[in-house]
C-alpha cells in the first residue's frame, strides 16, 4: 500500500505531497491542473521511461518519492534485499519501503530503493508486485490477445498456472532438442565428409606411427652416419697415437711408462720424484682407458653405415610428409592426431545422438500435446466462469444488455503458452453477434469492462494497489455511480487510487484529494490538498455543475456523499 507520494518539479506541479493510505482515494481537479502528473510521477516510481520533457519549466530536476507499506517477507522484501536495500520494520509483520527517482534536465535518471542506489529495472520488478495501473494505454493493452490470455490465466489460478509451468518446461526442452536435431541432420553430409577425411588422415599418421622427439633423434643419427669415414679416421689416429700396434712404434702410453719407470728408479734419492711418479702413473692409466674406449668405439662403428643412412633418410622423409600435411613440426602432427581422434569419436557419436534426439523430440511433442490439451480444457472451464462473472458486473455498470464472452480458440501450432488463442468478445445487446472487445466497445464501455474485470480478478488474485486514470471516461449518471460503487468494493481488498472528473465516482472515495491550479499570469503552479467537510462538498458541487456556492449544487453534492456512505 502507498502511504504517501511526494512530487517536485514535474509538469505544472512545483511541489506537492499526496497522503494516500488504505481504501479508495479519488483525485480530482480542474482541467489542466495536473492530475495526470500524479500518474506520471507514479509511472516513474514504477520504472517507467524518464523524459526531460516532464520537468517543470525552470526546474533543475524532477523528483518523485513514495513511501510504501509492505510485508516484511515475500517477493517485494526479497527483491529489495537482493538489491542491497533495507526495509524499516514498523511492527505487525509490516515494513516501510522508501523509493525515489530523480530525472535531470539532460534526461538522466537516478533511482534509490530503501536507501540504496539501484538500476531502474529494480523499480519495474517491484512495480509488478505492488501496483496495477489502468489508463488509456492499459485499455489498448487489453485489446492485445496476449493480455487477454494473461487475464484468463490469472483468473483461473493454479488450475492453469501449474499446468502452464509444466507445459512450458516441456515445450522449451522440445524446442531445444528440435533445434539440435535440425542442426545435426542438416549438416549430416558435411559431417560425414569431415569424418571420412579424419579417418584417412589418422590412418596415415597411424601407419607412420611417429614418436615424440623422433625427428630430432633421426636428424642427429643421420648426421653421424653420414660422417662415418671421418669419425673412423679420427678415432683410429687417436688410438694409434695413444697405443700403437706396431712393435717398437713410439706412442703415448709407451712414453708414459718409460717416464714413470725413470722416476721410480730415482725416487729413493728424492721423495719429490715419488709424488711426480704417481702423477705420471695416473696419466698413463687415463691414457690406457682412453685407448680402450677408442678401440671399442672403432669396433662399434657400423660397417654398413651407407645402408643404415638410407633407411634413416627414408624415415625422415616419411615424417616430413606428415609435417607438411598436418603440422609444421612433429609435435603439431601428434596434437592433430589427438584432437582428430576426439573429433572423430564425436562425429561417429552423432548417429547415436540423432537417434536419441529423434526419440526425445517425439516423446516431448506427445507430452506437450497432452499438456496443451489439458491446459485448453482448464482455460475453457475458467473462461465460462470469467465471462459470466464479468457480465454480471456489467449489469450493475449500466451495461445490463451486454455480455462478455471469453473465447478459447485453437491455433495450428503449439506456442510457448499452449495452443490456445484467447479472445474477449462483447455482445452489445441480446442476440447481437459477439465482436472482439477492441472493435466492439467504445472508450467508456472499454473502461467499464476493464473495471469489471479487475473487480472479478481481485477476488482470485488481488493486487496491493490499483490505479485508474479516468476509468470513468465516456460515462455518467447511474453508470458513474456504479463505477464508484465498484471502485469502493475493490478498495475493500486493495488500495484504489482513481483520477476522475465525476462527482458520482469521487463520492465513494474514503480519501479525496484535489489538485489546485494557481496562475500568476505566466507560470501555472499546482498543489494538492486533502478535502474534508465543507471543502469536499464544495468540490463535489464543482464537479456536478461547476458551481461551488449554489445551494442546490451543494445539496446535490451532499446527497451523493450520503448515498455513498450508505453503501
Amino acid at each position: 500500500m502507498i502511504e504517501e507520494i511526494t512530487i517536485r518539479g514535474i509538469g505544472v506541479i512545483e511541489q506537492a505531497t499526496l497522503p494516500l493510505g488504505p481504501g479508495f482515494t479519488a483525485l480530482t481537479g480542474e482541467t489542466g491542473a495536473g492530475k495526470t502528473m500524479v500518474i506520471t510521477a507514479l509511472g516513474l516510481l514504477l520504472g517507467g521511461r524518464a523524459d526531460s520533457g516532464m520537468l517543470r519549466r525552470g526546474a533543475g530536476n524532477a523528483v518523485a518519492e513514495a513511501r510504501w507499506l509492505v510485508d516484511e517477507t515475500g517477493p517485494v522484501a526479497d527483491r529489495v534485499t537482493e538489491a542491497g536495500g533495507e526495509l524499516e520494520p514498523i511492527g505487525d509483520g509490516r515494513a516501510e519501503l522508501l523509493v525515489s527517482r530523480t530525472v535531470t534536465a539532460e534526461g538522466r535518471s537516478r533511482v534509490a530503493v530503501a536507501g540504496r542506489s539501484v538500476p531502474v529495472g529494480v523499480l519495474q520488478d517491484l512495480g509488478s508486485e505492488l501496483v496495477a495501473v489502468h489508463g488509456q494505454s492499459e485499455q489498448l493493452r487489453l485489446k492485445s490477445p496476449a493480455a487477454q490470455r494473461e487475464m484468463l490465466d490469472r483468473f483461473a489460478g493454479e488450475a492453469v498456472t501449474n499446468l502452464l509451468a509444466d507445459y512450458g518446461q516441456v515445450w522449451r526442452r522440445w524446442q531445444a532438442d528440435r533445434a539440435e536435431l535440425e542442426h545435426l541432420t542438416g549438416d549430416r553430409d558435411a559431417r560425414a565428409a569431415e569424418a571420412g577425411d579424419l579417418r584417412a588422415a589418422l590412418a596415415e599418421i597411424e601407419g607412420v606411427a611417429p614418436q615424440p622427439g623422433e625427428d630430432a633423434e633421426l636428424a642427429a643419427l643421420a648426421e653421424r652416419l653420414g660422417a662415418q669415414d671421418e669419425l673412423r679416421v679420427a678415432a683410429a689416429t687417436a688410438h694409434e697415437a695413444l697405443s700403437a700396434e706396431d712393435i717398437g712404434a713410439l706412442d703415448a702410453l709407451s712414453l708414459l711408462v718409460e717416464a714413470r719407470r725413470a722416476l721410480e728408479r730415482s725416487a729413493p734419492l728424492d721423495p719429490a720424484l715419488a709424488t711426480i711418479a704417481e702423477s705420471v702413473a695416473t696419466v698413463a692409466s687415463l691414457a690406457a682407458d682412453a685407448s680402450a674406449e677408442l678401440a671399442s668405439y672403432l669396433a662399434a662403428l657400423d660397417p654398413d653405415a651407407p645402408g643404415r643412412l638410407e633407411v634413416v633418410q627414408q624415415r625422415i622423409n616419411e615424417l616430413a610428409v606428415l609435417q607438411r600435411r598436418y603440422g609444421p613440426d612433429l609435435d603439431a602432427v601428434l596434437a592433430y592426431a589427438d584432437s582428430g581422434s576426439r573429433r572423430l569419436l564425436e562425429l561417429d557419436g552423432d548417429t547415436d545422438r540423432i537417434d536419441e534426439l529423434e526419440a526425445q523430440v517425439a516423446e516431448d511433442e506427445r507430452l506437450a500435446e497432452e499438456l496443451a490439451s489439458r491446459l485448453s480444457a482448464a482455460r475453457r472451464e475458467a473462461a465460462e466462469r470469467l465471462g459470466a462473472a464479468v457480465t454480471a458486473e456489467l449489469g450493475d455498470l449500466a451495461m445490463g444488455s451486454s455480455a462478455v464472452l471469453v473465447d478459447v480458440g485453437s491455433r495450428d501450432d503449439l506456442t510457448s503458452t499452449g495452443r490456445d488463442a484467447v479472445q474477449l468478445l462483447l455482445s452489445a445487446y441480446p442476440g447481437a453477434e459477439p465482436r472482439p472487445i477492441g472493435r466492439g466497445a467504445s472508450g467508456g464501455e472499454l473502461s467499464r469492462v476493464m473495471l469489471a474485470l479487475e473487480v472479478v480478478l481481485a477476488g482470485s488474485d488481488p493486487v496491493p494497489t490499483f490505479v485508474f486514470d479516468e476509468v470513468d471516461a465516456g460515462i455518467g449518471g447511474a453508470a458513474a455511480i456504479e463505477v464508484g460503487r465498484r471502485l469502493a468494493r475493490l478498495a475493500k481488498s486493495s488500495q484504489v487510487i482513481a483520477v476522475t472528473h465525476l462527482a458520482q465516482v469521487a463520492a465513494f472515495a474514503t480519501n479525496h484529494l484535489r489538485v489546485l491550479k494557481d496562475a500568476d499570469g505566466e507560470v501555472t503552479v499546482s498543489t494538492v490538498e486533502q478535502l474534508v467537510g465543507d471543502a469536499r462538498v464544495a468540490e463535489m458541487a464543482r464537479l456536478l455543475s461547476g458551481l461551488t456556492t449554489s445551494d442546490s449544487a451543494l445539496a446535490h453534492a451532499q446527497e451523493l456523499l450520503d448515498l455513498a456512505d450508505d453503501v
